[in-house]
């Protein structure tokens, strides 16, 4: 199964523009991201949505905000035009991913915080398809405004990973482009093959960090401007080591096969602390 999805255009999205596959797949989807059904199946002769001026510092003209159905599948960050959408989501995930932080660099939040699941629909205040920075902008004012999040920010030393140059260095490819271009990800029973493009290292420690690992990710690597690499991994450590057609787990394959290396350190690392969240306003 191939996963396409295209930046600035519909889709469901993670937490930086080079990972918004593993996004869709290990948020338990199971199904293609509407968004890539969107730009493939758009209907011959629609009128184009144009993108959000970059300079623009939009807040939703609407939102909706429910709590969601406990039977509900899947969930997710999605923009579609000038319609975006938080699909069952708590306030910690929301948390986590409109400040860039991996959950564990939250601290103080309320029981309910972690459990109860949130719907939001809305537009945005300007012209125009709001990208992925604009969109978590979007997120951060909602949570302050809808439900009453008060934070400041603190140095903790915490259990971390430290991404960093493997011996014999990085095997990356310099990215020529501009602006992020399509990735194509497969999922089988031997385990997940993702193509990164335009990713910078910054982008790339985020997003494992956010979706794949138990840790904050530091990015020691010292390694400057935005790259395309691939990256074939097996799920299951256990099945890595045990079937010899298996990929390598996550941690080897990030050596062998981009030049970088995984390490558990302890670190004084950046934590979000909660001042105040209620449940939400009435809409």
């Amino acid at each position: 199964m191939i996963y396409r999805v295209e930046m600035g255009r519909s889709g469901w999205v993670g937490a930086s523009g080079g990972l918004v596959v593993v996004a869709a797949v290990l948020l338990g989807m199971g199904t293609a991201p509407v968004g890539a059904q969107a730009v493939q199946g758009a209907a011959a002769g629609a009128v184009p949505i144009h993108n959000m001026a970059a300079d623009a510092d939009p807040v939703f003209e609407v939102a909706t905000i429910k709590l969601s159905d406990p039977n509900a599948s899947g969930q997710g960050f999605q923009i579609s035009g000038r319609y975006v959408r938080v699909k069952n989501k708590t306030v910690n995930d929301m948390i986590s991913w409109a400040y860039g932080i991996h959950e564990k660099q939250i601290v103080g939040g309320p029981a309910w915080f972690t459990t109860d699941r949130y719907e939001i629909n809305g537009v945005p205040d300007v012209a125009g398809e709001p990208n992925v920075t604009q969109f978590r902008s979007m997120i951060r004012k909602v949570l302050a405004d809808r439900f009453g999040l008060k934070i400041h920010s603190e140095k903790r030393e915490m259990p971390v990973y430290a991404l960093t140059v493997a011996k014999g260095g990085p095997k990356l490819t310099k990215s020529g482009n501009t602006a992020n271009d399509l990735r194509n990800q497969t999922d089988d029973t031997n385990g997940m093959e993702m193509e990164f493009d335009n990713t910078s290292m910054a982008d790339f420690a985020l997003g494992i960090m956010q979706y794949v690992l138990d840790k904050p990710v530091i990015d020691q690597t010292g390694i400057k401007g935005k790259y395309n690499f691939k990256l074939k991994w097996t799920l299951d450590e256990i099945q890595a080591s045990s079937e010899p057609n298996a990929s390598p787990g996550l941690f080897t394959a990030i050596q062998e096969q981009i030049g970088l290396k995984l390490e558990p350190v302890k670190a004084q690392t950046d934590v979000i602390v909660i001042d105040h969240v209620g449940r939400p306003s009435a809409n």
